[in-house]
This record gives C-alpha cells, structure tokens and sequence, in this order.
C-alpha cells in the first residue's frame, strides 16, 4: 500500500513537467493531456511490479511522445498527406533537443504551462478548473468539490477550456500581470487542496502544497514588486508552517488550539512575516495579505491563549469589505465567537445557512454550541458535519468531538 502511495505521489510530481514537455514540442494541449494521462496509468501499473526506473520523468516524457504521436497520426491519416506532415514535425526540431531519458524539460515549463492555463480568452472559472487539471494534477471531482458544482458540470468547463486553448503557442506570454488574478487564486487553490485535502485517507498532500508554494516563488522572483503575490507568497509559508503539527502519529487531526508550536517550522515564519512586512507598507493591502497577517497573527503568538483575537477580528473585518463571500464571513465568525462570546458567533452563523455548503458550517457550530454548554445540539451537529466530511481524518476528528458529548 505505501509502495502504491509513493509511485501516485511521484507520478502527480512529474505530471505537470511532462504535459509542459510536450504541449512545448508538438502544441496539442488537449492530445497532449490525454498522453500524459494514458503514460501516466501505464506507470502507476507497471512501476509497482518492475520499480520505478532511474530517470522516471525521462519514461514518462518518452512513453507519453510515443502515445500522442500515435493519437496524430491516427487523426492525421484521415487529412491530407502534406498536412499531416506538417503536423507531426516537432516544433523546437531545429532549435532544441526534444526531451528524452538524458535531457529534463526547461525548468520553467510548469510555470509557462500555468500561465497558459490562464489564458485571458478564457473565463475566470475556466482558466481555474484547467490549471488545477493540467498543473495541479487534481481529478475533476476533486476541482468539481472545490467549485461545489456537479462533476460532469466541471468536466464539460474543462473540456471547453481545452478545445480554447488548442494551438495556443506555447511561451511567455506577452501580458503577465492580465492572467495574474486567475494564476494566483489557482495556485491558493492548490495550496488549499494541498494543505487540507477535500478527501481521501489522508489530512494533507504535502506534493501539492509544495508545488503551489515553488510556483508562487516562481512567479514572485518573475513580479517581486506585485503585493498580492508577496502576500499569497507569505501566507502560504506562514501556513504551512504548521504542517507537522496538524497531525498526530496516526494521522488524526490536531487542531489550531491543540497544536505543539515547538513543531512549527520557525524559519517559514521567519521568511512569510518578513515578505509580509515588506508587503503591506506599499499601499491598501489586498486580500492575500490580509489573510496572510492573520496567519502571521496566530504564528507569533507564544501560545493559542495569548493570540490576539482582537487584531484578528480587525483584520477579517476589512477581509469581508473585500471580499464578502461565505467562507470569509464564516471564518470571521469564529473570530467574532473569540471576541464577544460563543452565542455573538452562532448569531454570524445564522446568516449562513443555505449559502454555504459543506461540513465546516456544521463543524463551526457544534464547536460553539459546546462552548455555550449544549451539549446535546452541539453532538448532533458534530455528527452532521462529519456525515458531510469527505475526508477521512476530518472525519475521524468530528466523531471523536460527538462521543466526547454522548451521555
């Protein structure tokens, strides 16, 4: 089982370097994704029978090439002779040396890729749901959870978004700062999956959050000047920070509160706060680093008792003027109940319901009913959000809360 874990979590690492490799040599971004996809299930069958070969990236890249020059011949035999050559001429032939087992793709070919993605003639939604399928390695049930939108709702966006892109040349684009809206909610959402997994057995996929954090240094070195990337840049170190304490030695979660700060990565601090500072002086801050001064917030205080809720309900109430959607609103909740009192945050609660969908609602509310003494509503609204969960330690981690209240 953890031989198979290993080879997926490989396989998702090199995914996006192998798609760039190749939209950057034939320019088929959709033909090019289902090779990568067909390497990638040949991988995941036979590395775990043969092991994992020296340069797997190098098999990857030379398997997927195999599969899509198939998939263009097939296609061009049924179109002229002289087009059909055309098409299978590689386009760095006479510039550089395809990639292949001694030869890796440009380093930058994941953040071109990225930026590709978010091509301006797509729509925001679009350019999102197809950078998290072809960069961030998400299946297109993990992005339709994420969107909170039926799965073939997601799967038709992303086709539509393929077929938009096809023959798009592959390069830097001439226009960095119009795609960087959309790049940079696409990398937080990486961040996000990565930092807590929308489901599966484990709380946290460490590659993603990692290949969200490089991508964002990436683009930062590319506009160091950019606020908003600075601050989406900060907050993700000063997040991620705490990775090793989420968990216990069974995986269970460890929330905020409970966690052994000694375990937070001290240097990550270091470097988001001083992003950080450098950042907000520059003008009006922006919603990445609002978010980003909350987390540095709770990372500098010495202990959960001594963080000052106070700044931090300041900071989400400018957050909400920004940006007035439910999860902020629910997260300043939490901020208002550490305020004012546990029943001054079940009433923010209220204006909640039916808007936002998902566990956290219900997780929220059993945690601030039991601080009010209900035990009874608090249980069963813990049961309700862990029925909801689709993560398997979060899961775990609000039964364990409902137990604790049974009679």
């Amino acid at each position: 089982m953890r031989a198979t874990t290993e080879t997926e979590d490989l396989l998702r690492g090199h995914a996006p370097q192998v798609l760039g490799a190749l939209v950057r040599r034939y320019g088929h971004f959709d033909a090019a994704e289902d090779a990568v996809q067909e390497a990638l299930l040949a991988a995941a069958r036979q590395w775990p029978r043969t092991g994992v070969p020296d340069n797997p990236r190098g098999w990857l890249i030379k398997v997927a090439s195999r599969r899509l020059t198939d998939a263009l011949r097939s296609e061009e035999a049924r179109r002229q002779r002289e087009e059909r050559a055309a098409a299978l001429t590689p386009r760095d032939t006479f510039t550089t040396p395809p990639p292949g087992d001694d030869r890796a793709p440009r380093e930058d070919d994941t953040l071109l890729l990225l930026f590709l993605c978010c091509h301006p003639g797509l729509t925001p939604p679009a350019q999102i749901a197809l950078t998290l399928r072809a960069v961030g390695g998400l299946t297109t049930a993990e992005i339709a959870r994420a969107y909170l939108v039926p799965e073939a709702t997601m799967a038709q966006r992303i086709s539509r978004a393929k077929r938009k892109v096809r023959g798009v040349r592959f390069g830097h684009p001439e226009n960095w700062e119009e795609r960087l809206p959309a790049v940079l909610h696409t990398l937080y959402l990486i961040f996000n999956e990565g930092y807590t997994a929308t489901s599966g057995a484990a709380l946290q996929r460490r590659d993603l959050a990692g290949e969200a954090i490089r991508l964002t240094r990436r683009v930062h070195r590319l506009l160091p000047d950019d606020c908003e990337v600075t601050g989406l840049l900060a907050l993700m170190l000063l997040t991620d920070a705490r990775r090793d304490a989420r968990t216990g030695p069974h995986g269970d979660l460890v929330p905020l509160d409970e966690q052994d700060r000694d375990r937070w990565d001290k240097a990550a601090i270091e470097e988001g706060v001083a992003l950080l500072t450098r950042a907000l002086p520059r003008g009006h801050p922006g919603p990445y680093q609002l978010r980003a001064a909350i987390a540095a917030v709770h990372d500098e205080a010495p202990s959960a008792e001594a963080t000052d809720w106070r700044e931090i309900l300041g900071l989400y109430d400018i957050l909400v003027r920004l940006i007035p959607g439910p999860v902020e609103r629910l997260n300043r909740a939490v901020a208002v109940a550490m305020v004012h009192g546990p029943r001054a945050g079940l009433a923010e609660l209220d204006s909640l319901e039916g808007e936002l969908k998902g566990h956290r609602l219900d997780a929220v509310r059993g945690h601030l009913l039991e601080r009010t003494g209900e035990t009874e509503a608090a249980r069963a609204a813990y049961e309700s959000a862990a029925a909801q969960a689709l993560s398997l330690p979060e899961q775990r981690y609000l039964r364990a809360r409902a137990a604790r209240l049974r009679p």
